[in-house]
């Protein structure tokens, strides 16, 4: 089972793929980096990303509807974030963990080169076998 920085350079094997990091969206602090980041810091974009992903976990409009999408407390209301530009896509994939669920990775990827779709294939099979600590 891959570790964190493992799994970051399979991120960074996608087509198109310009960054990635795992972060852990409760303090906003990047567990890992590769690659680039939007703006040149990957500390901002930790932080700017690690928001977007609280949003999106603690809002209830975005938590799976009736009995059937009930999630454990051990798993993110949310599997993914995507986010689109003019030039590149973000992807934010939620990792599922046995302790609490607060960390994602996010992967940058180019437009023009990326395929948003294997990448987010791949981001979630990358984001099930991750071993984090």
């Amino acid at each position: 089972m891959p570790g964190i920085d493992e799994s970051l350079l399979e991120a960074m094997r996608l087509p198109g793929a310009r960054g990635a990091s795992v972060v852990d969206w409760i303090s906003g602090l990047a567990l890992g980096a590769v690659g680039d980041a939007p703006g040149g810091d990957l500390e901002a974009t930790a932080a700017e990303t690690a928001e977007l992903a609280r949003l999106a976990t603690e809002s209830g409009l975005l938590a799976p509807a009736g009995d059937e999408g009930e999630v454990s407390d051990k798993e993110p209301p949310v599997q993914d974030l995507i986010i689109t530009n003019a030039d590149s896509y973000h992807l934010l994939r939620f990792v599922s963990t046995t302790f609490d669920s607060t960390v994602f990775v996010h992967l940058w990827l180019d437009r023009s080169d990326g395929n948003l779709a294997l990448a987010r294939i791949r981001l979630a099979e990358m984001a099930d076998r991750l071993v984090l600590g």
